[in-house]
């Protein structure tokens, strides 16, 4: 019997194979019979499989296991560095307001007219003063709503307070505005580029599925508006001046490579295949939009496979989930994803503060509060900041959401990739932990999991040059000529 130490694993049975991954995410494949061996003990020190384990530390020896702990610790911190960058996304809605009525709408917007639902300065002044006192050296304002550009005088004055403050601070800042684009102006559009703004837009598809989850307010085709519009921005802005963001739901999910065309055809090179969440207006329409998680994750599969197929055509083009995915799993850095952080990145990766002052850890948690269930507000900007971000809900957040502690996720094979949804888990079930044998979010993660580790598999280089570049961020084609 070889002489050594079995490391700290997750496995599962994986077809005729064994899959592991070990708790700073570095994973391999092992036929059964010679995971039989491994856990055994009984593995020989001059075989290529023992070296690759000891490499990939899923085991090691008696007078290496010190060394071997203190560079898994070093690994591990690098996994969990998103939580000494506290917080750095921090999202204001300055109105809830809105040109458009999205069938979806997961913010329950108001009509144009509404009274008492934009922010004020006295209001988002103290915003600002309290975003800068997150420790944080990167600061991203991202302006929500509502369509956040209908309050614009508010929106322009906390930016150049903002970068005012920043003379002093010295902090890495930039701004995202979420706009629709459809009352967008030249002016707006100077001032964006003046100050480096980015714009985040929508896009479900083509004109016949867009118009049907996006009408507008005002009048005529949202998709027609957002075409005129979105190539002004781009003769503004730049080609990646504006990127845009799609919702999935009954009317697209079976058309989704259709969607895929309309956003190559259109010059974007990104897409996030997101699931539909449950707040808002998409649950009072959750019968004519809603679908279940099997037929979400096959419709994932095959437009993940038809972005790959793009790919290999010379056409650099990404989805956006399985690349934050592939970084997880290729390589040792963490993301900034907040719903699949250990612990939840709601409060400590982002944070959103509402038209009337509100700190929520989230934007799902504003979401419910407009639901009726105020259940996660942190405090108000009038508040003292520590009071906010080292309160209760903060701490109750981080206490739940740990997956190496959680019932059945301590065990799962994809824990160090995942993260907890403690919003969603208290809407479905009024607990923060929930109860993942019927959690959607749980069975969605594990499918999605297994198809991308399926691929990984029986991955050929082509397919992993592809997927290193999502993971990395850089074009296939700029990887394709380094190797060259």
């Amino acid at each position: 019997m070889s002489d050594y130490i079995l490391l700290p694993f997750q496995f599962k049975y994986f077809d005729n194979s064994v899959l592991l991954v070990n708790q700073v995410g570095e994973y391999t494949f092992l036929e059964q019979e010679d995971f039989t061996t491994f856990y055994n003990g009984r593995l020989d020190i001059a075989s290529d499989i023992y070296k690759r384990l000891k490499g990939q530390h899923f085991l090691t020896v008696e007078s290496e296991k010190d060394f071997t702990l203190k560079l898994l610790s070093i690994k591990l911190r690098t996994k969990k560095a998103f939580i000494t960058d506290f917080t750095s996304l921090h999202m204001i809605v300055v109105t809830l307001r809105c040109n458009c009525s999205c069938s979806y709408c997961h913010a329950s917007s108001v009509d144009l007219d509404t009274k008492n639902y934009d922010m004020n300065w006295d209001t988002a002044k103290k915003t600002i003063d309290m975003i800068f006192q997150t420790p944080s050296n990167d600061i991203k304002i991202e302006y929500q709503g509502g369509e956040p550009t209908l309050n614009w005088d508010i929106l322009e004055q906390s930016v150049l307070y903002a970068k005012f403050l920043n003379k002093f601070a010295k902090k890495k800042l930039g701004f995202v505005i979420c706009t629709n684009l459809l009352s967008i102006t030249e002016k707006q559009l100077s001032f964006c580029k003046e100050h480096s703004i980015e714009l985040s837009t929508s896009l479900d598809g083509t004109k016949e599925i867009h118009d049907k989850n996006r009408k507008s307010r005002i009048d005529g085709s949202t998709y027609d508006t957002f075409i005129t519009n979105s190539k002004i921005v781009k003769e503004k802005l730049g080609e990646n001046g504006c990127s845009p963001l799609l919702t999935i739901t009954s009317t697209n999910i079976n058309k989704l490579r259709s969607v895929i065309d309309e956003y190559v055809k259109l010059g974007y090179n990104t897409i996030f295949l997101r699931a539909l969440n449950p707040y808002g207006n998409a649950v009072k329409n959750k019968n004519d939009l809603s679908y279940s998680i099997d037929e979400f994750v096959n419709a994932y599969k095959d437009s993940l496979d038809y972005i790959i197929e793009l790919n290999k055509k010379g056409i650099n083009f990404v989805e956006c989930y399985t690349a934050l995915l592939l970084s997880r799993i290729l390589t040792p850095f963490s993301t900034g994803f907040v719903d699949m952080q250990s612990p939840s990145g709601a409060g400590i990766s982002g944070t959103i503060y509402n038209y009337d002052g509100k700190v929520y850890p989230a934007d799902e948690a504003r979401m419910l509060s407009r639901m009726g269930n105020d259940y996660f507000c942190m405090g108000n900007v009038n508040d003292n900041y520590k009071d906010v971000f080292n309160g209760k809900i903060i701490r109750e957040i981080v206490y739940n959401s740990c997956v190496e502690n959680m019932s059945m996720c301590s065990e799962c094979v994809y824990q160090q990739y995942c993260g907890a949804d403690v919003i969603r888990n208290y809407l479905e079930t009024k607990d923060l932990q929930g109860y993942r044998l019927n959690s959607d979010f749980c069975k969605k993660n594990r499918m999605i999991f297994d198809y991308i580790f399926s691929l990984l598999k029986t991955a050929d280089e082509e397919l992993l040059d592809i997927f290193w570049s999502w993971a990395t961020r850089r074009p296939y084609g700029d990887l394709k000529l380094e190797k060259k």
